[in-house]
């Protein structure tokens, strides 16, 4: 079954419910109906938070060693000083997702519109 496999109008708009929504969410409702029973300390969240961890470290090298669209347009100190910038920024500012993830994009913002 492929995206041009049906003509009406409604197809592709039942294929992205068939093929994008459905299979993460069925994943998620699981982790909802177990995440309730698992240790904090169990070995297999160990695991799956070992796994997520490494899953995103791998989409960001390669966003910063390999990147597409505008981003390519930008130089690797760039990508590296604004990853590391926010990294820093995580460290020192509590420990807070956001505010590693807003000062790595106002330095890359930044560095972009200075041609840098």
């Amino acid at each position: 079954m492929t995206w041009d496999s049906v003509s009406a109008w409604w197809w592709p708009y039942l294929f992205i419910l068939l093929a994008g929504w459905l299979p993460t969410d069925i994943w998620r409702w699981v982790g909802v109906l177990i995440g309730g029973r698992v240790r904090e300390d169990s070995e297999a969240l160990i695991i799956v938070r070992a796994v997520a961890t490494a899953l995103v470290a791998g989409v960001i090298a390669q966003l910063i060693l390999y990147p597409s669209g505008s981003l390519a347009e930008s130089s690797v100190v760039l990508r590296v000083g604004a990853a590391a910038a926010g990294f820093a920024a995580y460290l020192c500012l509590g420990r807070r997702v956001i505010v590693g993830v807003l000062v790595a994009e106002v330095v890359l913002v930044s560095g972009l519109s200075l041609n840098f």
